[in-house]
């Protein structure tokens, strides 16, 4: 089963939410906001795809953290702090299963549906 992760008020979640069905894509959405994210769930995503890649450091709960720990960051930070922010995370995360492809672009969508 194909899982959508975001937050529910997002335009980039919204978009691919929009393509998949549109595309007759069968998924199920999670709010990791509303829903939570589990340490395990998050720690799969970053042996995927590494924490630099999910850690979303144009976001405004970026800009909110203590210069102390955007100067320091690493992975075990990241870890902790995306767990801790969940707005922290890019968006949307797609679990394809076998594949976990973080942001949406609808021509790597086309890819991986087509």
């Amino acid at each position: 089963m194909t899982t959508l992760y975001g937050i529910s008020n997002c335009d980039t979640v919204k978009k691919a939410q929009r393509w998949l069905t549109s595309n007759g894509v069968n998924f199920s959405f999670h709010d990791f906001r509303k829903d939570g994210l589990t340490e395990a769930q998050l720690q799969e995503w970053v042996a995927s795809l590494g924490w630099e890649a999910l850690l979303n450091k144009r976001s405004t709960s970026w800009r909110a953290l203590d210069d102390s720990i955007k100067n320091s960051i690493d992975e075990t930070t990241a870890i902790r702090e995306m767990l801790a922010t969940p707005t922290l995370i890019k968006r949307p995360v797609l679990n394809l299963g076998d594949r976990i492809q973080v942001g949406f672009k609808e021509s790597d969508y086309n890819a991986l549906f087509k």
